[in-house]
């Protein structure tokens, strides 16, 4: 019941995450269905809690969603994130970078990671997740805030105000199903084309398969780890030929010191 709830902020968060969620799983399962494949999911609402996916080593990962074809083999890891301060999105996306690549170590049909954000999400946190070929869709704070709006909903707070927070709740809490639902299929239709545009392109099997780089990890005995990458198999080739290979644990970057004390300009990735 509402007038049970502790935290109204967070139990409003919960509540339009996993509606979010459960239009996405939705959209996914339709798209899915008609192009022949599977697509399997987690859902808060329904109750469906893990979805489990392993690495080299036999560590699990509670991912959200995958799409699979028809022999099951996997295609597309899904995570669905919504996030209503910066300051805790860090710890979010840095789980998605470990646990992505290293699913998609394990299992090479995996062709896509894809990442829906949900509200307040810094740029180095996005960066970061790009970086390990993690494809972005933003659903922004904002839009959030003017659908709630079209619902009687006043979503803007400030973190510590428990009365706001508590109205806001309230009035969701009071919302029918579909309203509540149809909140998250309007999140999601923030994002819907694009989203889709993109699955179709990684799921066209007419696309020529091709060898994009190369990537060579060498280990030594003393635990140096160094990683080149390469345009092509032949480059690769050439420089496993050559006699540079005697110094790759020689050469290597030095570490650069910051100072501990954040400035202004930097006060967003500090406090994530």
């Amino acid at each position: 019941m509402a007038e049970k709830i502790s935290q109204y902020g967070s139990a409003i968060g919960e509540a339009i995450g996993a509606e979010m969620q459960d239009a996405l799983n939705e959209l996914m399962t339709n798209l899915a269905n008609k192009h022949g494949y599977h697509f399997l999911s987690t859902s808060p609402i329904e109750g469906k809690k893990r979805l489990l996916m392993f690495d080299n080593f036999g560590n699990d990962y509670n991912i959200d969603a995958v799409l699979v074809n028809e022999q099951t083999q996997p295609l597309i890891l899904f995570e669905w994130k919504y996030i209503r301060y910066k300051k805790h999105n860090r710890d979010k996306a840095s789980w998605v970078c470990s646990a992505h690549p290293a699913i998609r170590r394990r299992y090479a049909s995996i062709r896509s990671s894809i990442a829906v954000l949900a509200g307040s999400w810094s740029s180095s946190s996005i960066a970061m997740m790009k970086s390990n070929h993690i494809n972005i869709f933003i659903i922004p704070f904002e839009r959030i805030c003017e659908i709630l709006d079209d619902y009687g909903v006043d979503f803007r707070w400030d973190e510590k105000d428990r009365q706001k927070s508590a109205i806001a709740w309230k009035a969701f809490y009071a919302l029918s199903n579909s309203k509540k639902a149809q909140i998250g299929i309007e999140m999601v239709n923030t994002i819907k084309n694009d989203l889709t545009d993109l699955i179709l392109s990684i799921l066209d099997d007419t696309t020529e398969r091709q060898i994009e780089s190369v990537t060579l990890e060498f280990r030594s005995n003393l635990g140096e780890v160094s990683e080149y990458k390469f345009d092509s198999i032949d480059e690769a080739l050439d420089f496993l030929n050559t006699n540079e290979l005697k110094d790759i644990f020689i050469v290597g970057d030095s570490l650069t010191l910051l100072d501990p004390r954040p400035t202004f300009g930097d006060e967003e990735d500090v406090t994530e």
